[in-house]
């Protein structure tokens, strides 16, 4: 593909060529890919001893069937993934993600982004992710805990606190961790609470874990703001996406002084001018788990916009939190007319290429999800710091190590871009700052 040095040119054929299909994949790695011409430049030993090239390779693919039985008696089968992509830095780390969308390209997608996120985040843990298509949407919990059971069943044996420590993702949350635990505990007779992040707090969870998605976006927000000597105070914010990562950087954006004045679901979307009240919108999309219309017809100031985006709404900031490439060209052409000048991705890869393409050529300041929203899995490696030391942190201590850890990768994004001449470009700081850390280790611990 174009615009890529030569070198890096023939890494991408060749991961095109090995993963025919994986559309999302291939964005992901030409996403990195496009920033490291400066690095190989500079450091010819990355590509000459084929650093960048194993790390476009998993260490590991794991594809199992998961058969389970419904509430009709009725035998179902869905498919199960791990994909074990770098674990130069430590134990591989990242979520599970249950939906119908799920196969092996969005698995490796989400696996080679979690290689740099997790870099960045300075903690010792490496990059994978797993899943399955099953639906949890519609299921009673009896099914759930079926599927989750079967599901652990194969995955418990290639997982462990010292191994592959997986957490949630879209439609893995605290009920579905707590089945995946307890059939690990069961099968294994261990209880190793090191083994997956993302419990409950009465049984080896961290706190600030449920926010730390959508805490850790609005941080990295912030500090972009405090970069150019302003604040939230007086910014009206869109953000896309009701769930966990939405809500709570709706939560904290209110907290630091802007408003948030619409959200989504995949429906449609809802405008509230006042701004989004907090706590009916966590009754209806996380606790009733129902559509966002609900709100609307709750409340007398919003109005709910079936179809069409989210990213018509005018806005300060735009925070996507929703799903991978949700954001395309005309929306950030969009954004752009409508005033928003910052965008940070909530999401894993929400913005299109074409998308990021047009915030740089508007002016507008791109922060990609691997650094803007590291704050769940750093939360994750704080769950685990304290696992290991059977200790339990409170809301406060954990949520200044978040502010911290968020504070730290604006940091190196920032001076990363001007060590490699790209100043202001959070894409290559992030890109760059994640890669050399990871192939450094990689170069040390020899052809693996």
């Amino acid at each position: 593909m174009s615009g890529l040095d030569e070198k890096l040119h023939d890494i991408h054929e060749e991961v095109l060529r090995r993963n025919p299909g994986e559309i999302e994949f291939h964005q992901a790695v030409h996403e990195v890919l496009d920033s490291l011409g400066p690095v190989v430049a500079k450091h010819p030993q990355y590509a000459d001893e084929a650093v960048i090239r194993r790390l476009c390779e998993p260490e590991r693919q794991i594809i199992f069937r998961v058969p389970w039985v419904d509430d009709n008696g009725q035998v179902q089968i869905n498919r199960g993934f791990r994909v074990e992509f770098n674990s130069a830095l430590g134990p591989y780390k990242g979520g599970l993600r249950f939906h119908p969308t799920v196969y092996l390209g969005i698995v490796k997608f989400l696996g080679f982004e979690q290689i740099f996120k997790n870099s960045l985040t300075g903690l010792p843990i490496g990059g994978g992710k797993g899943g399955s298509d099953f639906d949890p949407k519609g299921r009673s919990d009896g099914e759930v805990m079926r599927f989750c059971q079967a599901f652990m069943t194969e995955l418990y044996r290639h997982i462990g606190e010292y191994t592959d420590v997986p957490a949630g993702d879209i439609g893995v949350g605290g009920r579905e961790i707590g089945y995946l635990f307890g059939q690990y505990k069961r099968i294994t007779n261990r209880y190793e609470s090191g083994v997956l992040t993302g419990k409950g707090l009465t049984w080896g969870g961290s706190q600030v874990r449920t926010e730390a998605t959508g805490y850790g976006t609005v941080f990295f927000t912030h500090e972009i703001l405090k970069s150019r000597g302003e604040s939230f105070d007086g910014k009206r914010v869109v953000v896309s996406g009701s769930g966990n990562v939405a809500v709570y950087a709706i939560e904290k954006i209110h907290e630091l002084g802007g408003t948030v004045i619409a959200c989504s679901d995949s429906s449609g979307y809802i405008v509230d001018d006042k701004g989004i009240d907090l706590d009916l919108l966590k009754d209806v999309k996380l606790h009733r788990r129902a559509r966002i219309t609900e709100y609307a017809e709750q409340r007398g100031t919003a109005h709910y916009v079936a179809g069409g985006t989210v990213w018509e709404v005018p806005c300060d900031i735009a925070l996507p939190c929703a799903t991978q490439n949700e954001l395309n060209g005309h929306d950030a052409v969009t954004l752009a007319r409508g005033g928003c000048t910052i965008v940070a991705e909530g999401a894993n890869m929400p913005c299109t290429p074409e998308a990021v393409k047009l915030f740089a050529e508007s002016g507008v300041t791109f922060a990609p999800g691997k650094a803007a929203n590291a704050g769940g899995v750093a939360t994750s490696a704080l769950e685990m710091q304290q696992n290991a030391s059977r200790d339990s942190w409170s809301f406060g201590h954990t949520e200044e190590r978040l502010a911290e850890i968020m504070r730290n990768i604006h940091s190196r994004c920032v001076e990363t871009a001007e060590d490699y001449g790209q100043p202001g470009n959070y894409t290559a700081g992030a890109n760059i700052a994640g890669f050399i850390q990871v192939a450094d280790a990689m170069l040390a611990l020899g052809v693996i």
